[in-house]
């Protein structure tokens, strides 16, 4: 079996709910609520691990799974329409793909308004005029706004890996150094 094949699978399961949700929102326009509920959503999976925990592991019943799921909903004060598309993942046993299902979810909603998101890792976390800078210098080279996921991976020493789309910008210290490197094996 090839190891991609579990994850490609679980992509798989997260975007036909995913494409389920948002032609539903779409056609209630309900497009707004749907991108509230995914932050909602995304800050309690950040926030809670024991909610993470629910939606990943297999000892709890469907039931329980289904309950927790919904008063979860219920609390952040989730649509109708996500609560019991929440529940329903719950019954199928398919809460695992939650995390993948959002990112498609935003994406799509992104999509729609014209928008295109930009995945950021840096060494150090960006400060609000940078991140203004790098979403303008990238609306200005691909002609569209800019969503920007940033996040922080220390191992780059310093600089950006930019990724939008299938083009990556890597001007991290490391792979300088990781270039360098090679060539001064290539010279021996």
């Amino acid at each position: 079996m090839d190891v991609s094949e579990p994850a490609s699978i679980s992509s798989g399961i997260a975007q036909r709910y995913a494409t389920a949700v948002f032609d539903l929102a779409r056609e209630d326009k309900g497009l707004a609520a749907l991108e509230q509920d995914i932050a909602a959503l995304n800050g309690a999976l950040d926030a809670s691990a024991d909610l993470r925990a629910l939606i990943a592991s297999p000892v709890y019943t469907r039931a329980d799974q289904e309950a927790a799921i919904t008063a979860v909903a219920r609390k952040a004060g989730l649509s109708a329409m996500v609560t019991s598309t929440l529940g329903l993942m719950a019954q199928k046993r398919r809460l695992f793909v939650l995390p993948q299902m959002l990112r498609a979810l935003a994406d799509r909603i992104a999509a729609e308004k014209g928008e295109i998101t930009a995945e950021v890792v840096s060494a150090k976390a960006l400060t609000k005029a940078q991140s203004d800078k790098l979403a303008k210098t990238l609306k200005e080279r691909i002609g569209k706004e800019i969503n920007l996921n940033a996040t922080v991976d220390e191992s780059l020493i310093g600089g950006l890996v930019v990724k939008v789309g299938s083009t990556m910008i890597d001007t991290s210290v490391a792979s300088k150094l990781n270039a360098l490197k090679n060539t001064m094996k290539e010279a021996r």
